[in-house]
């Protein structure tokens, strides 16, 4: 799961009995080393997708961590690009990793609560990536209202989500041996921590979106591949804000 230079099996430990917060927080300065971070052909093919879609003028990265979205954004939006995460560690490597690009777009980093948002509708671009397990089902509604609340009028929501894994596969039973262990280690541990990969499912999904106020599109990101079955293993969500 990680590269040499990730962290130990002992680090892994630690943070996840830790917080979240805090356990992320630990894990910055490594995090880039783990197989956590979202793979670079996840964002080159969502970057493609939002180019025929920009270019923008404000982009958010809503659980920004250390900035592989903000990586996105500065692909597609001109003038401001922003990174909001509650791990004070995550921001500090993201902040630390940023390059400096002659006519890049002015970057902040934002400490902050996405369930919570400390901004007006100011943006016209949102992005998300690898973060949603880390909400539970229920909070969902009150984090879609807030990303809807800071777009402006046309502003776009967009995240990749991928093919839910086959029953019985290999990918199936990993999954949900993780899940299972992390409900078990949540009911026996404090502080809790949230992270669920079978709980954000594209259907509930849809339908907490459009709850929120948003039109739904999908676009198949074809770099990703097809599965046997002709679906794409991979779609990007796109959530307009109507104008």
């Amino acid at each position: 799961m990680s590269a040499p230079q990730g962290p130990t099996f002992r680090e892994l430990v630690v943070q996840a009995l830790s917080s979240v917060e805090h356990g992320y927080d630990l894990l910055a300065p490594k995090f880039d080393h783990t197989g956590y971070r979202t793979p670079a052909s996840v964002l080159d093919s969502v970057a493609g997708a939002l180019r025929g879609l920009g270019p923008f003028d404000s982009g958010l990265d809503v659980c920004c961590g250390t900035g592989a979205g903000m990586g996105v954004l500065r692909q597609v939006c001109r003038k401001r690009i922003t990174g909001v995460d509650f791990s004070a560690g995550m921001l500090a490597a993201g902040r630390a990793r940023t390059p400096v690009v002659p006519e890049a777009p002015r970057t902040d980093w934002v400490r902050a609560d996405v369930r919570a948002l400390p901004f007006g509708p100011v943006f016209d671009l949102a992005v998300g990536f690898g973060a949603f397990g880390h909400f539970l089902p229920r909070e969902l509604p009150g984090l879609f209202a807030q990303v809807h609340s800071v777009l402006r009028p046309g502003g776009r929501f967009a995240f990749p989500i991928g093919a839910p894994a086959r029953p019985g596969s290999r990918q199936y039973w990993e999954l949900l041996a993780f899940d299972t262990a992390m409900r078990v280690r949540n009911a026996v541990w404090r502080p809790r921590f949230v992270m669920y990969y079978r709980t954000f499912r594209l259907a509930e999904v849809r339908e907490e979106l459009v709850r929120a106020g948003f039109e739904i599109e999908l676009r198949a990101l074809e770099e990703l591949g097809r599965r046997a079955d002709g679906s794409p293993r991979c779609r990007l969500v796109v959530a307009t804000r109507p104008g």
